[in-house]
């Protein structure tokens, strides 16, 4: 049949049906329907309260539900797996003509309903064996008898009033569900909102909204089009002329204006039928200019209209709407980001010239500042907290330091809810240090039971008196706690009574005399939030990024202040340049350093196996608890020119574009961590150039045009040039530089594999090599390791002789490799010998052993024994 044909029976639904079939429509393309049966609109009209449908099959004794689920069971058994359009099948078109038989000269209608077409169905022999099939009940039924019955069944239902006459109705579009209710369905009245109180206060965007009322205020093009990043605020600048429309503080030509969201989203769903898009497109188009009072669409993610609705040989929305907006019959505001704004709308100049660019930047920190005071009083309300003008500037210079992949004042608003609701939130649950005592508590006592279970069963007798102590110990830290946590609740309680007294000087002394009870019974941990302070701000930054802040624990600060010493723990040896590293760091944690550098970039300059790599593991588990915060790239794979692009990723058109590059994708996804660049001077020289700009501003773009940033991050770099310089120099200790001397010696030499440019951003720290005294220490050190290994695998004593250091040191230095010939004489040698004897052990006895002595043998090799 053809589509002038098709489109003429479908006119002649009245709305309900209208509206089961776009229902219908959706249903089958979300199936994957081939086609839209007469069962996908059944189950439209049986699910709709309103249609005859319902009425006549439950005075057929036939249950809503049951039908339902029938319905849907015959839904499931068609065929599947269309991705395009599904048309109308036959069966359906032929229901539809001989429902309008029906409807027009047998009930003398003129629109079809859904009592009409249950009488087609019925009489059409094939149609009614389908729905007898599905619904049983429905192939007992009579026709005629149906159609009698259709006026009282038809009392009182939504089909009652829309039988519809006169060409206009004829003539109206199948989405339209009544008529001058498009803009209902598919809109939503801001300066409504605005007048009800639901539109959060709009500061600090003066600027921007007065563009938006010039450009209003035209004769023609008046379509203004907001671009800027996402979180800047665009959206806010329309809720900002919401609220001024609303409060009268527009020019005359504005005062009367309804500004109205447009939902695209909403305008697609269930638009399958051909066609159907584009005319509910054009209902709302025709009720904007036919509105008596001045009617302004907003439409969000504006590049969504370029191929919205649009198919093969179709328009799509932007093509609707452009002549509307030319002859400034249709006042729009569009909003969408830079990049797609350039991707979809300025290719298409006709489109991009019906619209004038207001550019939305985002917000200086101070502004920023302005803007999130103006919500305080609203989040206050929501979440029942106090808000501290502290806690805003906190939020406002935490988020622009630390979150640099979001915009302001977006995150700042983010960072600000959050606190707010774990503030509010805190008071209402069980506070975490004290449900991780009980989960730690819990987890203990199973263990004991467990042990005591298998003695008591005839297996191995593990001793229970450590846990019984530990159980001893928490179940008092536990009371203790409880305690504390019912006081605390208690004075918070009396807090928020005493902020509720009227009178001001009564009310500040009760709660002066309660904020210093409080301060004694918290301390410098409080279980119980009080208020959202700077310090609750700081918690959810370090919550989202890992990085302390605010006021740092006693442990944290304590290895701050101490990091030469714990690292002096673990590398032996290069304490002038352990000291120049925790200077750095401190200066960082301090807040004294320039915020636009990264936290730290080192060249750490010696021979192999002297501590280079050691030191920025040992900083990575020092400074962020884990040792998975060292992200490692060796630079040596870097030789060829082409690889350069690897580190921050292929450009456009290239093979590997959208993979992203080595180093941006491992910042991006730890920002604030340790990255390790091992032997730089092995890199082509094209990799120097790269790290120019993250040296200078601590940021730099990807292949895919993102700015990454490296504020928060530690880079070293190590290189072996120069190796050859610090032996002849450090060779004789009489005439041995200091750390400075050999850095100034060092740099004629580096500057033959690196460039001056590139030298002169970096802390040189040259590593000294290492003497046999401090190679001993680092053996001692190593085997400490091994022990501590063997003894949490067995839980068995482990005794090493005197002379076993010796002679690790003896056969390392033979390997000539520095500490790494250490770790693999010990890793090499000794473990997998006892290795051995304790698998067979295990073997021979089913048990591991009750000791081990690790000794040498008469050549010198180490010998290690069970006992």
């Amino acid at each position: 049949m053809a589509t002038t044909q098709i489109r003429s029976l479908v006119d002649k639904l009245n709305r309900t049906c209208r509206k089961a079939l776009e229902a219908a429509a959706g249903n089958a393309v979300n199936r994957g329907n081939h086609a839209i049966e007469i069962e996908h609109w059944l189950r439209a009209l049986v699910a709709d309260d309103g249609a005859v449908l319902p009425r006549a099959l439950a005075e057929a004794g036939v249950a809503v539900p049951r039908a339902l689920t029938a319905l849907d069971g015959a839904l499931d058994r068609l065929r599947s797996g269309n991705d395009r359009a599904p048309a109308l099948a036959p069966g359906l078109i032929a229901m539809i003509r001989q429902a309008w038989t029906v409807a027009s000269i047998e009930s003398g209608a003129d629109r079809i309903a859904s009592g009409h077409l249950l009488v087609a169905a019925l009489r059409d022999e094939l149609a009614s064996q389908q729905l007898a099939q599905v619904i049983p009940v429905l192939g007992r039924l009579s026709a005629d008898q149906v159609l009698e019955r259709l006026p009282e069944l038809a009392d009182g239902s939504d089909e009652a009033g829309e039988a519809g006459s006169g060409p206009a109705a004829a003539e109206a579009p199948l989405s339209s569900l009544q008529s001058g209710k498009a803009l209902a369905t598919y809109a939503i009245d801001l300066t409504e909102a605005a007048r009800a109180g639901r539109l959060d206060p709009v500061l600090g965007r003066d600027d921007e909204i007065a563009q938006v009322i010039d450009i209003l205020s035209r004769r023609r093009q008046n379509n203004p089009i907001l671009t800027g990043e996402a979180g800047v605020g665009k959206t806010a600048v329309v809720e900002g002329l919401a609220l001024r429309v609303a409060a009268g503080e527009v020019p005359a030509a504005l005062a009367r204006a309804r500004l109205l969201t447009l939902d695209l989203g909403l305008l697609q769903a269930g638009a399958g039928v051909k066609g159907e898009f584009e005319n509910r497109l054009k209902s709302v188009i025709d009720e904007v200019k036919a509105s008596a009072d001045p009617v302004i669409l907003f439409i969000d993610e504006a590049h969504t209209l370029i191929g919205a609705g649009g198919a093969a040989g179709q328009g799509d929305a932007a093509n609707l709407l452009k002549p509307a907006l030319a002859r400034g019959e249709l006042r729009t505001i569009a909003a969408t980001t830079w990049a797609e704004y350039k991707r979809h709308v300025e290719r298409d100049p006709a489109l991009a010239r019906r619209f004038q660019v207001v550019k939305v930047e985002e917000p200086s920190e101070a502004r920023a500042v302005t803007m999130l005071r103006g919500l305080v009083e609203k989040l206050e309300a929501h979440h029942g907290v106090h808000i501290h003008d502290a806690a805003v500037e906190e939020a406002v210079r935490l988020s622009a330091r630390y979150l640099p992949e979001r915009q302001l004042p977006d995150k700042a608003v983010s960072v600000l809810d959050t606190a707010a609701a774990r503030v509010a939130m805190g008071r209402a649950v069980v506070p975490p240090a004290l449900q991780k005592l009980r989960a730690e508590h819990a987890a203990l006592e199973r263990a004991r039971d467990m042990r005591l279970r298998d003695a008591a069963l005839g297996g191995a007798a593990l001793s229970v008196d450590t846990m019984i102590v530990d159980l001893a110990n928490l179940e008092t830290q536990i009371a203790e706690m409880a305690k504390r946590h019912t006081e605390e609740t208690r004075l918070v309680g009396e807090l928020a009574e005493a902020r509720a007294v009227a009178e001001p000087e009564a009310r500040a002394a009760a709660q002066s005399a309660v904020l210093e009870q409080l301060k004694v019974v918290q301390g410098k941990d409080p279980l119980l939030p009080v208020d959202v302070d700077a310090r609750a701000v700081a918690a959810v930054i370090s919550d989202w990024t890992g990085i302390p802040l605010g006021r740092m624990a006693d442990d944290e600060l304590e290895t701050v202040r101490r990091l030469e010493d714990r690292l002096r723990t673990r590398i032996i040896g290069q304490d002038h340049a352990l000291e120049a590293v925790a200077r750095a760091v401190r200066t960082r944690r301090a807040g004294l350093d320039d915020p636009r550098r990264p936290a730290g970039v080192f060249l750490f300059a010696g021979t192999s196996g002297v501590g280079k790599t050691e030191t920025a593991v040992a900083l990575a588990e020092l400074l962020h608890g884990d040792a998975r915060a060292l992200t490692v790239i060796n630079l040596s794979e870097f030789k060829e020119e082409h690889k350069v692009s690897m580190l921050l990723g292929a450009p456009p058109g290239y093979v590997g574009y959208g993979e992203g590059g080595v180093l941006t994708e491992a910042v991006r996804r730890r920002p604030h961590g340790v990255v390790l660049l091992d032997e730089i001077e092995k890199a082509h020289p094209g990799v120097q150039d790269v790290f120019y700009r993250i040296f200078d501003e601590g940021r730099v773009r990807d292949g895919e045009g993102r700015e990454i940033d490296f504020r928060n991050v530690t880079l070293i770099l190590t290189t072996n040039a120069g190796s050859e310089t610090i032996t002849k120099l450090m060779d004789d200790p009489d005439t041995a530089p200091g750390p400075e001397g050999l850095a100034e010696a060092l740099e004629p030499v580096l500057r033959q594999s690196f460039k001056p440019a590139f030298l002169g951003r970096l802390k040189l720290v040259p590593f000294m090599p290492l003497d046999d005294e401090r190679l001993l220490a680092i053996v001692n050190l190593q085997l400490d390791r091994a022990v501590r290994r063997i003894t949490e695998t067995y839980d068995l004593p482990v005794t090493v002789a005197p002379e076993v250091a010796p002679a690790v040191l003896a056969r390392a230095r033979a390997r000539d490799a520095g500490a790494r010939a250490v770790e693999a004489v010990i890793s090499g040698e000794l473990m997998p010998g006892l290795a051995g004897l304790i698998l067979d052990r295990l073997a021979e006895e089913g048990a591991p052993p009750r000791a081990v002595e690790i000794a040498t043998g008469p050549d010198g090799s180490l010998t290690p024994r069970l006992s």
